[in-house]
Formats: C-alpha cells, structure tokens, sequence
C-alpha cells in the first residue's frame, strides 16, 4: 500500500518591509560600486547609503561576502534578462552569428567589468552551475541556428570556456593581453567553429 509523502511547509513570504530593505541595500551596494569602485563597500557605507542600521545589512547577507554575491547575483540575472528579451544583437531579433558574437563580447566584458566584485565574492571561479549551464545552452542554440553540426554541447562548451575567469585571470584580462586582442581571438573561434568569416 502506498504511503504519501508528508507536505514541505513552503519558507514564509518575505514581508513586504523586508524586500525593501532588500532591494534598497542591494541598490546601495550597487550604486556604491559604480561610483567608488568595490573597495569602497563596506557594510557601514551600504546601511549608511540605504538608510538602516549596519545590523540589518548582516542580518539580510550575512556578511560583505555575502551581499557582494548578491550584486553579482543581480548583474547575472539582468544580463540573462538582456540575452532572453533585450534589445538585438544581445537579445533576440538579429541573426544568431551577430547574437553569438555579442554574447561573447558581453560576458567577456562583463566578467572583466566584474573582476574586482567576483573575488569580493569571495567565489572568483568558477562561475555558478546555473550560470554557466545557462551560457552552455544559449551558445548551443545558436549553434543550431547556424546549422552547426557535430557535438554541439562540447562545441558549445568549448566556445563558452575561454569567457571565463580561470582563462581570464582572477582580476580581469591578464595584463598583458589587451581586451581587444581577447574578443578578437574569441570572434575568430566562433568563425572557424562556425565556418563562417
């Protein structure tokens, strides 16, 4: 006879007081980086900028590791947003080589931009499995909008690698290669992967 599963109690809804302090420490936090850079967050400045005391900072992240994971939290879900429903070539309506090629450029860009927050986050590398699985099935689909064929998820996990930050160094692009030369060397191996020019 078979016996049903015992009911998981579901976590209680935040309150709606609590979501807000949420969201105005994360835009402080944001909002901080963008203007004096990562150095300059720390958990008294963000609870200053928000407007609450600093317990309630550690009380929603924990700690400054804790809240720098969710900045970067956020950036990768506004950037997924961008590649789901953006504007083109980023987001759907170009041709899906212009769109690859944008993808590259972009997560190259970002994780560079990012650097400095990535090992704030104390987690530098590797990426998260969400993101990276994310990054994987996107490249794969416009592999098949190509009309690529072959093994597509190691192609598309092959393309993906050098984006990330083990190949990019933990602060950024190695100083000694430039930007330009790292989105030129990764356009060029989406063009002999692709067989396109």
């Amino acid at each position: 006879m078979p016996t049903s599963l015992p009911f998981v109690d579901a976590p209680p809804p935040e309150r709606r007081d609590a979501a807000r302090n949420r969201e105005a420490l994360l835009e402080a936090a944001v909002e901080l980086v963008r203007s004096q850079g990562v150095r300059a967050v720390t958990m008294e400045a963000v609870a200053a900028r928000a407007g609450v005391g600093k317990g309630t900072v550690f009380r929603r992240f924990g700690s400054r590791e804790g809240l720098m994971a969710a900045v970067l939290d956020r950036s990768e879900t506004e950037w997924q947003a961008a590649i789901i429903g953006g504007r083109p070539p980023l987001g759907p309506g170009a041709p899906p080589l212009e769109r690859l090629l944008a993808f590259g450029k972009s997560r190259l860009l970002l994780n560079i931009t990012h650097a400095e927050l990535i090992d704030a986050a104390g987690n530098p590398v590797p990426p998260s499995l969400e993101a990276l699985s994310f990054n994987t099935m996107h490249v794969r689909y416009l592999l098949s909008e190509l009309g690529v064929t072959g093994d597509l998820p190691y192609l598309a996990s092959a393309l993906v690698a050098p984006l990330d930050m083990v190949v990019l160094g933990r602060r950024g692009a190695r100083a000694d290669v430039p930007v330009d030369r790292l989105d030129a060397g990764w356009a060029d191996l989406v063009h002999r992967v692709t067989g396109t020019t």
